[in-house]
């Protein structure tokens, strides 16, 4: 039996980007988030933790989700400078993101620490957003593929479902590059990652879960990347700075 496929959701990654003055930013992209759209796809922003809380004040009620860019696995503790699940929680978040990239390169968090991640957020009520992706070396290797489904087993917690839990997908010689896969390598990519998801949500949910693409997704080449089968939006890092190209990629998936 086929399965309708997901509700495509846009996702900004604000990094570390953001003070108070880029509220204004926002503010465009709640204008530009109409009816027309909302009833096409999702939106979220990741701000830094600093405007987590101003940022879901600004979007009650606008259907735009607000999310952390990163959690502690503990609810509390001494963890100075950490931020908790339920803390992100208690700012009004409904996301957050778990193993990007940049964490694992320049933190070294392990697959097993991003899982415990993902199960933090679930306790606390928040859809874990579990990013993966290979290096510019491991896919020159010919080793892709067994990177995704290494991390993609190692990094999705037990309990999760597809209310609980989106994969992103990042190459990660394509975050902030300019550089992008072809539509067919990440269409094979995507389609290892729904195969693999069998094993770790049941055959049921495996087909419900949202698998993002992200790595230099731009206005100019989300149609093609948003058409691509088995992805279920972007995770979208610089292009999200500014409202008219976010919404852009937004609008990619057009009426």
């Amino acid at each position: 039996m086929s399965v309708e496929p997901p509700r495509p959701l846009v996702a900004g990654n604000w990094k570390m980007n953001g003070l108070k003055a880029q509220t204004a930013v926002l503010t465009e992209i709640l204008a530009g988030y109409v009816p027309a759209l909302r009833s096409r796809v999702d939106l979220a922003i990741c701000p830094p933790a600093t405007l987590v809380g101003r940022f879901t004040e600004m979007a009650a009620g606008s259907a735009i989700g607000i999310g952390g860019q990163d959690c502690h696995a503990k609810a509390a503790g001494a963890f100075t400078g950490d931020l908790s699940a339920e803390m992100l929680a208690d700012m009004g978040a409904t996301y957050v993101l778990v193993g990007h990239s940049e964490r694992r390169q320049y933190h070294g968090e392990t697959d097993s620490e991003v899982a415990a991640k993902a199960l933090a957020a679930h306790r606390a009520g928040l859809v874990a957003i579990v990013c993966i992706g290979e290096t510019k070396d491991e896919r020159e290797a010919g080793k892709t593929l067994d990177v995704v489904r290494t991390q993609l087993a190692g990094s999705v917690p037990d309990g999760s479902t597809s209310q609980n839990l989106i994969v992103a997908y990042e190459p990660v010689w394509a975050i902030g590059t300019g550089l992008t896969p072809t539509a067919s390598d990440v269409e094979e990519v995507h389609a290892v990652i729904r195969a693999s998801l069998g094993a770790l949500v049941g055959a049921e949910e495996q087909g419900r879960v949202r698998i993002l693409y992200g790595g230099s997704v731009k206005p100019s080449n989300a149609a093609e990347l948003m058409a691509v089968p088995n992805v279920n939006g972007a995770l979208v890092g610089g292009a999200s700075l500014v409202a008219a190209d976010f919404l852009g990629i937004a609008n990619a998936y057009h009426a």
